[in-house]
């Protein structure tokens, strides 16, 4: 019997749940969140985000982007910087990059535990397949 499109749901749901669960579990460890993991490692790749930018890139309102920056930045993983105009930007400590790596480290571990059982190849189509789901418009038939 094929898998309902809720049985697949319910499945990405559950998976995703284990990598939060474990990811968090991991990451306190190095005293911090996934979601400020997910902040380090999004303001390296992409050092001039805006507050507005990080906040989508990290499922955050714009208000609770603006506290976790604040903390952030009381615990000397992020500094602010002068952007264009009237902008702040913020971007890694010393500190900031040292747990983002760790942290890089530890995710590989609990995503290892889901996918390393999966050859390269069958990863590469999993990958392919969630990039697209996550396409807009009407399903393909």
């Amino acid at each position: 019997m094929e898998p309902s499109l809720q049985d697949v749901g319910l499945a990405v749901k559950r998976l995703q749940w284990r990598h939060h669960r474990d990811a968090n579990r991991q990451l306190a460890t190095l005293g911090v969140s996934l979601v400020q993991w997910d902040v380090l490692r999004h303001l390296d790749a992409e050092p001039q985000a805006s507050l507005h930018r990080l906040a989508v890139l990290t499922f955050q309102t714009d208000q609770s982007m603006g506290e976790l920056a604040r903390r952030m930045i009381e615990r000397e993983l992020l500094e602010r910087v002068e952007g264009p105009g009237r902008a702040v930007r913020h971007r890694l400590t010393a500190a900031g990059e040292q747990v983002r790596a760790a942290g890089g480290a530890l995710l590989d571990e609990v995503l290892e535990e889901s996918f390393g059982g999966l050859s390269d190849r069958d990863r590469a189509t999993l990958h392919r397949l969630l990039l697209r789901a996550l396409e807009p418009g009407p399903p393909s038939t």
